[in-house]
């Protein structure tokens, strides 16, 4: 069974996806942290990551075992990936890869962008996790203070709104709800009220698979 999470920044699916892989017992891949490998590579080389055959070489050279997970959540590499990801050549050169690892038996959950509309399009279970743009801000302000790193909140909420117009902008894989997602608004939900809802609409998708 595949379940994919899309959603954009800072609205909880990262969170929301690691927990319904160890309810469920399926792999979980954070296919952002594959864009954020890709920026971080482009910017070690001293490269500018709009660059598309930079990005392209760094993205078809990929070893994902290779990576230190701290250095992955460096803003200026979370904005480089939100640049490399919008170049059509990087997404294709990672879709084997991602469906590679959604054909892990007995299951796997990915979360992402573009899941359950291009990588994952087969997926059982489509949930599209999203908030407010101020809620998304709040929340990735308070994420990065808990980091030792102090950011006003209306520059967050800037580049949010500066991700988010990209994301869904771009003309390969733009950020959009499949449409036969689960719309999840965690806005006024903490994370248990979330991971429960989203449990639900699993149970409702596993049962009408095996019915």
């Amino acid at each position: 069974m595949i379940i994919a999470v899309d959603g954009p920044a800072a609205a909880g699916k990262g969170t929301l996806a690691r927990a319904l892989a160890a309810h469920f017992g399926f792999h979980f891949l954070d296919t952002g942290s594959l864009y954020r490998m890709v920026a971080l590579a482009v910017l070690s080389r001293g490269e500018d990551p709009r660059d598309p055959e930079s990005a392209t070489m760094a993205a078809a050279t990929l070893d994902p075992k290779s990576w230190n997970a701290e250095a992955l959540r460096d803003e200026m590499v979370g904005q480089a990936a939100s640049i490399v990801a919008a170049i059509p050549s990087v997404r294709a050169a990672l879709l084997n890869l991602q469906r590679s690892f959604a054909a892990r038996k007995p299951g796997a959950v990915l979360d992402g962008r573009d899941i359950g509309t291009v990588v994952c399009p087969e997926a059982e279970a489509k949930i599209f996790v999203t908030a407010s743009p101020q809620e998304r801000a709040r929340r990735r302000t308070a994420e990065l203070a808990q980091r030792g790193k102090t950011i006003a909140y209306e520059a967050v909420l800037a580049d949010i709104h500066k991700r988010d117009a990209r994301d869904r902008s771009r003309s390969f894989a733009p950020l959009v709800p499949a449409g036969d997602a689960y719309v999840l608004d965690t806005t006024d939900l903490d994370i248990n009220a979330a991971v429960a809802a989203a449990i639900r609409y699993v149970d409702s998708r596993v049962v009408k698979r095996s019915a």
